[in-house]
């Protein structure tokens, strides 16, 4: 098969005709998603103050979570490395959850920054002052799924506000990248304080070990509940609100049988992880079911694509089959998998934006159709 990024059709060759359409300029809130991208190209592209990685929460919150992990470090530097071992579990999971519409990499290292910085910060100030003046069960069951679950579902909405979100798998991805990098600082609290009492190893089973996945199937809801809204050219907030419902109560039953097993008996731990374990596996399948009607949807909508946007026979050939996407791409060598990945990915937003039940945003199809040109060419 020949290499299918030789001579492509122009887009701007094959329609030149097209032009955005003014009626699409409507000055729309970024919180609607109705559109979702409104003002993607409302104005020219500039470049951005900071790498797309960084943004001015993340920095402004990151020197209070470097000083908890020197503090963290200075008490039991073991548990630095261990608590990066949930990293090795829940990435590879997540990779493939979004291996249909590859989100770009930065991304997804903002969404795990925010996650260790923004929410690690908010939560330790305000949990710190409610275990002072309360106590720590009271910190633990109330204020931690509140506050945690907030601090994360803030971040979720500020990559709303990116217009990096645009479909349920999206949400919670993203949604999971956030709280698996707010886990891993967690866990290294943890660790290190399970180190001082000598209860290292019995922490290390329970938060690294059996549930790698806590946070991230806390924060599902919220995930969930904004892709619903996006993909359903819906406004976010409502959704946001049962999705944070949803989280926060999710983490109260967590925190709240580990507190009673504390209190009352040991054994009820174990009932609470079989029910997160069931909770686990539901949510799974769910995910699995969700993935495979992306991936069919997406390849339905390539002969499409191919006609609009003046794609070659070869890459039809290619993005049409799945199963041959993947092996071509793995024959690949690093340099032109990140190009064939770019293309995809354009090509996979294409095929959500014109999946979505509201009018065409002609000005986000434009942005759109600039990175597939560009992925192709560059």
């Amino acid at each position: 098969m020949s290499d299918p990024f030789l001579s492509p059709v122009p887009w701007h060759t094959a329609n030149p005709g097209w032009y955005p359409d003014p009626w699409q300029q409507a000055d729309w809130r970024w919180w609607d998603g109705r559109a979702w991208t409104g003002q993607l190209a409302a104005s020219p592209r500039k470049k951005p103050f900071l790498p797309g990685w960084l943004s001015v929460p993340v920095l402004v919150a990151a020197p209070i979570t470097v000083l908890l992990l020197i503090l963290t470090a200075i008490t039991s530097f073991i548990a630095i490395p261990l608590g990066l071992i949930p990293l090795l579990i829940v990435l590879p999971v997540l990779g493939w959850l979004d291996r249909v519409e590859p989100e770009p990499l930065s991304g997804r290292y903002h969404a795990v920054l925010w996650g260790a910085t923004v929410a690690v910060s908010i939560a330790f100030i305000i949990n710190s002052a409610v275990g002072f003046a309360f106590g720590d069960e009271v910190a633990a069951v109330f204020s931690a799924p509140i506050v945690e679950e907030a601090a994360k579902g803030l971040g979720v909405l500020f990559i709303v506000r990116r217009r990096e979100i645009d479909g349920v798998i999206d949400g919670i991805v993203y949604a999971s990248w956030v709280a698996i990098g707010f886990a891993v600082v967690e866990d290294m609290v943890y660790l290190a304080d399970g180190g001082e009492t000598g209860d290292l190893l019995v922490v290390f089973i329970l938060r690294v070990l059996l549930t790698p996945f806590a946070h991230p199937l806390f924060t599902f809801w919220i995930g969930l509940a904004v892709g619903l809204a996006i993909a359903r050219g819906r406004s976010v907030f409502p959704y946001f609100l049962w999705g944070y419902a949803l989280a926060v109560l999710t983490h109260m039953t967590w925190n709240g049988t580990l507190v009673l097993s504390e209190l009352v008996n040991e054994g009820i731990v174990l009932v609470g992880i079989l029910v997160f374990v069931c909770l686990f596996a539901i949510v799974v399948t769910a995910l699995i079911i969700a993935r495979r009607r992306q991936q069919r949807l997406f390849s339905a909508a390539v002969p499409w694509l191919a006609q609009r946007y003046g794609l070659t026979e070869n890459e039809v050939m290619l993005f049409v089959n799945w199963r041959v996407m993947l092996s071509y791409r793995r024959r690949l060598p690093r340099a032109q998998r990140k190009r064939f990945d770019a293309v995809h990915a354009a090509l996979a937003r294409l095929a959500v934006l014109h999946a979505r039940p509201v009018p065409i945003d002609r000005q986000t199809e434009e942005v759109l159709v600039s990175d597939l040109h560009d992925a192709r060419y560059g």
